[in-house]
Formats: C-alpha cells, sequence, structure tokens
C-alpha cells in the first residue's frame, strides 16, 4: 500500500515539475523576443533620427519644412508607429525604448524650431528685397535731349557778332504797322509790301497790327532811343504767309546787323559781310555783293557766300554758279533815319540781314528746310 502510495506521489510530482519547466522554457522564450524587439526599435529609432534630421535640413522653405514636421512627427508617422509598438514589450524593454523615443522626438522637434527660425528670418529679408522701394534708381529710360539745331545755330551767330563788337538786341514779335512798313519807309498801298505778305490780328484799325516779317522793327525801335552810335544785331522769329517748300517756311527765324556812326561807307558793310562769313562758315567760304533793291537801304545788295558742298567748283545747289545767296543788305536810306529823327548829314550806316535757318542749311548741307520742323527725332539726333 505504502508502495503504490509513493508511486502515486512521484508522478504527480514528476507533472509538477514537467510544467514548470514549460513555464520557464516559455518566459526564457517572450524575453528573448521581447529582447529582440527592443533592438529592432531601438535600430529603428536610430535610423529614424538620421534620416529625419537630414530632410528637416534639406527643407528650403516654411511650406517644404512644414511637410517635413507632418511626415516625421505626424499620426503617420514612423516614429508614431514605434510609439503604438512600445505597448507589446516587458517593462522593461518599455521604459528603455519609451525613454529613447522621447529623446529622438525632442531632438526633432528642437531641430525643426532652429530650421524654421532661419527660413524664417531668410524670407522675410528676400520679402523686404523684392517689396524695397529704391528711390534713388536712375532709370535708363529717359534720354536727355539738347537744344534744337535753329537755336544753336542762333547762339553760334549771336556769339559771332559778340566778337565783333556788336550788342544782341530784342523786340515783340507782334508789330504795328509803322514799325513793320511805314518807318521803314514802306507806306500803304506800296508794291514792295507784297514781298512781305503776312499775318493781320483783329487788333485796333484794321491791317494795323501784324506778326513782324522780320526783326528790322528791332532796329526801329534802337534809333528810336537815341543812344548813338549804334552797333547791334536782333536775333528772332519772323511770319510770313510762304507755303512750306525746300527752301521757304511760314514760321522762321531771322538776324538783321544794324550799324550807325559817323563815316560808315558801303566799305565797311563789305567787309562786316567777308568778316562774317569767314568766322562762321570757315576760312575756304567768301561772300560777294550783288546789286539788288529794298525800300529801307540805298544803295542795296544781296550778298551770297561760297557754296558749301562744292566750296565754288559748281553743282546742282548752287546751280553750277559756285555761289548760293545768304541775305540783303545795304545803306539805311535817308528816309529811314528822318523817320526816326536821326540826322543823315551827320550819321550814316549799314542793315543786313539773313534766315537763321538757311545759315544752318548751308552749313549743314541739309537739303530740305521743312527738315527743321517736322520734329523727326532721327534727324535732330544728328546735331
Amino acid at each position: 500500500m505504502m508502495n503504490g502510495c509513493g508511486d502515486g506521489n512521484d508522478m504527480e510530482m514528476g507533472a509538477v515539475s514537467g510544467q514548470s519547466q514549460d513555464g520557464l522554457m516559455s518566459r526564457e522564450k517572450s524575453a528573448l523576443e521581447g529582447l529582440v524587439e527592443k533592438e529592432r526599435l531601438l535600430d529603428e529609432l536610430f535610423k529614424l533620427e538620421e534620416e529625419a534630421s537630414r530632410a528637416i535640413a534639406r527643407a528650403s522653405s516654411s511650406k517644404a519644412l512644414a511637410e517635413t514636421a507632418t511626415a516625421v512627427l505626424g499620426k503617420r508617422s514612423t516614429l508614431s508607429t514605434i510609439h503604438r509598438q512600445v505597448a507589446s514589450l516587458q517593462p522593461e524593454e518599455r521604459k528603455e525604448i519609451g525613454q529613447r523615443l522621447n529623446e529622438v522626438r525632442q531632438k526633432l522637434d528642437e531641430l525643426i524650431a532652429e530650421k524654421r527660425e532661419s527660413l524664417s528670418a531668410h524670407e522675410r529679408e528676400e520679402q523686404l528685397e523684392a517689396e524695397r522701394m529704391d528711390l534713388t534708381e536712375i532709370t535708363p529710360s529717359f534720354l536727355r535731349g539738347h537744344l534744337h539745331l535753329v537755336t544753336l545755330t542762333q547762339m553760334e551767330l549771336e556769339d559771332v557778332f559778340v566778337g565783333m563788337g556788336y550788342k544782341v538786341a530784342e523786340g515783340p514779335e507782334i508789330e504795328t504797322d509803322w514799325y513793320n512798313f511805314e518807318a521803314l519807309n514802306i507806306p500803304p498801298d506800296h508794291p514792295a509790301r507784297g514781298m512781305w505778305d503776312t499775318f493781320y490780328l483783329e487788333v485796333g484799325e484794321p491791317e494795323s497790327v501784324l506778326l513782324r516779317t522780320h526783326t528790322s522793327p528791332v532796329q526801329i525801335r534802337l534809333m528810336l532811343e537815341g543812344e548813338l552810335p549804334i552797333y547791334a544785331v536782333a536775333p528772332g522769329k519772323c511770319y510770313r504767309r510762304d507755303t512750306a517748300d525746300a527752301r521757304h517756311i511760314p514760321i522762321f527765324h531771322q538776324i538783321e546787323g544794324l550799324v550807325v556812326d559817323r563815316g560808315i561807307t558801303f566799305g565797311d558793310l563789305a567787309g562786316t559781310i567777308e568778316t562774317f562769313t569767314t568766322a562762321y562758315f570757315g576760312p575756304r567760304i567768301h561772300s560777294r555783293l550783288r546789286p539788288s533793291y529794298f525800300p529801307f537801304t540805298e544803295p542795296s545788295a544781296e550778298f551770297e557766300i561760297t557754296c558749301t558742298i562744292c566750296t565754288g567748283k559748281g553743282c546742282r545747289t548752287c546751280s553750277d554758279t559756285g555761289w548760293v545767296e545768304l541775305g540783303g543788305c545795304g545803306m539805311v536810306d535817308p528816309a529811314v533815319f528822318s523817320a526816326v529823327g536821326i540826322d543823315s548829314e551827320e550819321w550814316s550806316g549799314f542793315a543786313f540781314g539773313f534766315g537763321i535757318e538757311r545759315c544752318a542749311q548751308m552749313r549743314h548741307q541739309i537739303a530740305d528746310l521743312r527738315a527743321l520742323i517736322e520734329n523727326d527725332i532721327r534727324f535732330l539726333e544728328q546735331f
């Protein structure tokens, strides 16, 4: 009986011992699997930290950084996946993995914050530069202009005569009939008025106020002032009812000269014209006088200059003569002196005048005077 009982106890003890061994093996296996899982998660965290750090550094804009942050730290990120897997680990492994997980998250948060600050500062600088208004900028699209050729020619002519001892005088462009015609020995209905057909203004008596046809009225005003002797030139704008063509335009500029002194002769006039011609056109160009008629001078002459195109050899411009007409001149008529109260027995003088556009045309070899008033920038830029 005892033997039988002993055998039963032995069997029970053997069964318990077998169960203990199975439990031990199961725990050892579980511990081994937990260790393997921990190492795997640690390895994933290491790789995640390296890859995420590089991705954050590569972000080139705030938008790109936000997308990277979502991919690294968002709910669908590898970091969130590892966080969910921590719950299946043993308490010891869970603690270690959890601590490492928090370290990686904190480091990535710091990298993202630093990168965000850097990108924001750079983007602010770019925005400020793009929106900056540079008030000192000089745009090259506006080209500086220059004086018109006619103005430049007038200034050069004035310089020539000032150098010869003349003064420059000016007067109004709107004149009375007396200053423009009658004081110059051109009474009403005189045939010579046809040479200066002009524009009258509806002021006062009919045909009593007009746009001046020459700058000769300035000479009348100078002589009326009574300050003798006179050595003066009068440049300015004039108006005539001419049809515009290659040699005429209805609004033009003229310069006239007046000398009043004791003992003035026609030889003085010829010498003055020659001196002016060589001073303005150059030493190769000379002048000559040809008899003519003007109501306000006696004797009168047209003065011609050597053709500037062929220099006297003969060409189409000068009709093969070698000379081109430039203006008119003559000794002041005693009737003009009488009109302004100057004693022609004591004083004598001469006058001359020519078109400023004509001077520019001859000096610069311009074929058509109308080019001076057409405002073609391609033409004007040449001077």
